[in-house]
């Protein structure tokens, strides 16, 4: 049982501001936090408040979270060094891995020898789509096909992803979940870093997508600072999709959710059991079911129920624990488009006792969170990606 144990909770896609180099990647003026509050009327989150989240803003204020007077966390942002705005890129980073160079996107569709390579090795004729698409739109748009055909719907985005939708009534999910395996090397070979198998259930003009996706994430190419806390004896349990981000390496225990609710709940019974030392989540729905859909009534209420349940995890905690909640890039459902946005990341760090009113300022890496989490578990690193800020958080 765990003396102490750290609780990272990853906002999936919450940003707070475009970073310097946003124009880049097409994302000017993208902020998912301050264009929400401004389209919203303003954030209703007092929660998040009360820890310091208008505190990283206060600047260039979030309406309906200004700062609070005594924050209760740390706060401070994030910049992220690696080139990329993905999932695996902004977690990789978080335990010290930054790539060398982005994974590869496929704006017009993918190439003709990868669809011809998958198609061979699944025995079909050809696929529907081909297209970087929203994947609610791309189900509506050939749903009806795919029921006639029988054919696999295959899209993209703008992260280097393969994504395959069938209807589950056609393409049973374990034979979906085989032709996720048979594209799994060949895209990994075209640069991609993940294939996603996307199941939908439903009639023409009603379907939906299901809780049976499933994730095939390329593995990290070099350790990470999860590979050394077990190596050192510590025990990471991933809640949703921290598994397959990491492909199990330095994962010792997982918990698959369907949801937000799913994924606090998951959290909330680790804490309470105290068998790992660090409690990695990632809650997606702010991302999966929001952001890409450009849903910002949705995004603010996804804020809002999770702002609901902070106070448990917070009465969770133990006396010695450390919890920090942060995001792994942005998706600005105000933004034109269904991708990603560059964006700085929001960082809250609690320790129960900490003076109040910590300022972490502007963090360079987002590889500062594990090298935090190690100095707090008492593990040396090798690793020398990133600053901890342990000793800032003073009690």
């Amino acid at each position: 049982m765990s003396r102490r144990q750290a609780v990272i909770i990853v906002l999936d896609s919450v940003g707070i501001g475009e970073l310097p180099d946003a124009a880049s990647y097409g994302d000017r003026g993208a902020d998912t936090l301050g264009n929400l509050a401004r389209q919203q009327g303003g954030l209703e989150l007092p929660n998040l408040q009360a820890l310091g989240l208008g505190n990283i803003r206060a600047a260039d204020p979030l309406a309906g979270c200004p700062p609070a007077p005594a924050p209760a966390a740390a706060f401070g942002r994030m910049v992220e060094t690696a080139m990329g705005k993905d999932t695996a890129t902004g977690h990789w980073e978080f335990m010290g891995l930054v790539l060398d160079k982005p994974f590869r996107t496929f704006p017009d569709g993918f190439p003709a020898p990868l669809i011809e390579a998958f198609t061979a090795a699944i025995g079909v004729e050809g696929v529907l789509g081909n297209v970087a698409a929203s994947g609610t739109v791309i189900i509506e748009q050939l749903g009806a096909q795919h029921l006639e055909t029988g054919l696999p719907i295959v899209y993209t985005s703008a992260d280097p992803v393969f994504q395959i939708a069938a209807h589950e009534d056609v393409v049973p999910v374990e034979t979906l979940y085989a032709w996720c395996e048979a594209a799994f090397e060949p895209c990994l070979a075209a640069g991609l870093s993940r294939v996603i198998a996307r199941p939908f259930v439903g009639a023409p003009g009603a379907f939906s997508r299901t809780h049976n996706r499933r994730d095939f994430a390329m593995a990290p190419p070099r350790p990470t600072i999860l590979d050394e806390l077990a190596a050192a004896g510590r025990s990471t349990l991933g809640v949703g999709k921290i598994h397959s981000i990491y492909s199990g390496s330095g994962v010792a225990a997982d918990v698959h959710t369907r949801d937000n609710a799913e994924g606090i709940a998951a959290t909330l019974d680790a804490q309470r059991r105290r068998e790992h030392d660090l409690v990695f989540t990632n809650l997606v729905d702010f991302d999966q079911s929001y952001g890409h859909r450009r849903d910002p009534d949705g995004y603010h209420r996804c804020l809002r129920a999770f702002d609901a349940r902070l106070p448990e995890l917070v009465a969770a905690l133990g006396p010695d624990d450390l919890l920090i909640i942060t995001a792994d890039h942005g998706n600005d459902p105000t933004y034109p488009g269904t991708d990603h946005t560059r964006e700085y990341v929001p960082l809250l760090a609690l320790r129960p006792g900490q003076r109040p009113g910590i300022d972490l300022g502007t963090r360079a890496t987002f590889a500062d969170v594990g090298q935090t989490v190690a100095e707090f578990l008492g593990v040396p690193l090798r690793n020398p990606l990133g600053t901890s800020f342990l000793a800032a958080l003073q009690r």
